[in-house]
């Protein structure tokens, strides 16, 4: 369809730990806030079992600079909220994911793929599914890339 390679992936329920940030460039915000929260925790050490994800929350509007970036952890059944975390439960559900490599410097390739993979599922058999949309920090480090991103965009069959 679009060359972009696609794959469809289901997320389980999931208890998370949640974090925000808000304002022009509120991303770095909310990674600080979970980081200062998870490390000490030792929820960093396991990528696998305490994945990461982060959208949008706000989304920017016109005439604003200012919009909210929220992130997750998924955590286990005995953490509890303390500071700036909030403990929630997410559903899950049917995603239709691609990979992001982000260039140095270069965050614009997030919003063009983001982009591509909504021409792809307009393209496909599937409809505009209304969960979350995710984008998951992979512990990856590439040379020259900032950092690696998949991206989850809800679909429904």
């Amino acid at each position: 369809m679009s060359g972009l390679d696609v794959r469809i992936v289901k997320i389980e329920p999931m208890r998370v730990a949640s974090f925000l940030g808000f304002g022009e460039s509120p991303e770095g915000e909310a990674w600080e806030k979970l980081l200062t929260w998870a490390k000490p925790r030792g929820l960093l050490e396991n990528p696998e079992k305490h994945r990461l994800f982060g959208f949008n929350n706000p989304n920017p509007s016109a005439g604003s600079p200012n919009y909210g970036y929220e992130v997750w952890i998924v955590i286990g059944p005995d953490a509890e909220p303390e500071g700036d975390a909030k403990i929630l439960s997410f559903e899950g559900g049917l995603y239709a994911v691609t990979r992001c490599e982000v260039p140095k410097g270069q965050f614009d390739v997030i919003g063009a793929t983001w982009k591509k993979l909504v021409t792809w599922r307009e393209d496909s058999k599937y409809k505009c599914g209304t969960h979350q949309w995710l984008e998951e920090s992979l512990p990856m480090d590439l040379p020259d890339t900032e950092f690696v991103l998949d991206l989850h965009l809800p679909i429904a069959e």
